[in-house]
């Protein structure tokens, strides 16, 4: 019998488009992992599509917009048959060093025509604020939104990297679709607070990193010897020194998990991204990024794994074992807003 490789669709928050169970983060596309082949990349966006993948991710601070004009002819040729994320907030400058955060009206305006216009679309299917400047107003930032949906620029509405509180004050201006922040095996802060406003709002989760960064694939144990000087893990708290020893021996039941069922570890961890959702009553659709369509088979193939109970028992401890936070800085993530 041939086994089936197309993903499940779910709906991407209430009234919100029919999309794969798993996505495709783009990111690493162009920046942040190293070098590209992106001749391999861009196989790996047709094959993502064959197998049912239809959340493409992006952001207009990937590359500096690089990422959105790589996607760009894959976004022209198969428009109808994809849902089209990208995202605004996380100002980048000449300066390389330059991170700010900017959710103001002016900033907003101006950030979607760009990516318009680098994507080569009239109209962006999901439309993220990357990250959340407390002192904007959400009357101001998620208004201003609400205003391109009116004007035909935008079809749905997310955020990324909020609390629980904040997503409720935000839903109060204008429905949000989806709400992407990182939740995997090692990253569990979301649960305090956004995972169920996200439930009890109806608000579908879209976990970034659900790999911890390629950690829980298990296929390396220390950043400074296993990466290359141009991948930004190296930077990363987890990934280093004592902190990435100590890690690596948390993969064990994973490990484990993964040859009783005839899988790698990263499906295991995928899998369990999904069934942790199903505790919450919460719709998830993961966004693993990968330049390789073999990394892609692997990560569908996961949404068919089923845990059982023992199994998710035998993982629950880990994510307060991590050693090390997921950001030198985390007070860009829901989780320095937290309290």
């Amino acid at each position: 019998m041939t086994q089936n490789t197309t993903i499940e669709q779910v709906e991407l928050g209430k009234g919100g488009p029919l999309v794969g169970v798993q996505g495709l983060g783009c990111m690493g596309m162009s920046e942040f992992y190293g070098e590209t082949d992106e001749a391999r990349a861009r196989d790996t966006l047709e094959a993502a599509l064959a197998t049912g993948v239809t959340l493409f991710d992006t952001a207009d601070s990937y590359g500096r917009g690089a990422n959105e004009k790589f996607i760009a002819p894959f976004v022209a040729e198969h428009r109808d048959e994809i849902t089209l994320a990208t995202k605004f907030g996380i100002e980048r400058t000449d300066d390389p060093q330059h991170r700010g955060i900017r959710n103001d009206r002016a900033y907003i305006r101006r950030a979607v025509e760009d990516s318009l216009r680098r994507l080569g679309t009239d109209v962006i299917d999901l439309y993220y604020m990357h990250r959340r400047d407390p002192a904007v107003p959400f009357a101001e930032s998620v208004g201003t939104m609400a205003e391109l949906v009116q004007e035909g620029k935008v079809r749905h509405l997310g955020l990324s990297e909020v609390t629980g509180p904040e997503l409720r004050e935000a839903y109060e201006v204008h429905p949000i679709a989806a709400l992407q922040s990182e939740w995997s095996l090692f990253s569990r802060d979301v649960e305090n607070t956004a995972v169920g406003a996200a439930a009890e709002l109806g608000v579908a989760f879209v976990p970034y990193s659900p790999l911890g960064r390629g950690f829980l694939t298990g296929s390396f144990a220390d950043a400074s010897a296993d990466l290359s000087a141009a991948d930004f893990r190296r930077f990363q708290p987890r990934f280093t020194g004592d902190n990435a020893k100590a890690n690596a021996a948390l993969l064990a039941p994973v490990r484990e998990i993964a040859q009783a069922h005839g899988a790698t570890p990263a499906q295991i961890a995928l899998a369990w991204v999904q069934q942790r959702a199903q505790v919450h009553g919460l719709t998830v659709v993961p966004i693993p990024g990968t330049r390789k369509t073999n990394r892609l088979a692997e990560n569908t193939a996961a949404t068919r794994i089923t845990l059982t109970p023992a199994e998710l028992a035998l993982l629950e401890p880990i994510a307060g074992q991590v050693a090390g936070d997921r950001y030198p800085d985390m007070t860009w993530t829901s989780a320095g807003r937290e309290g």
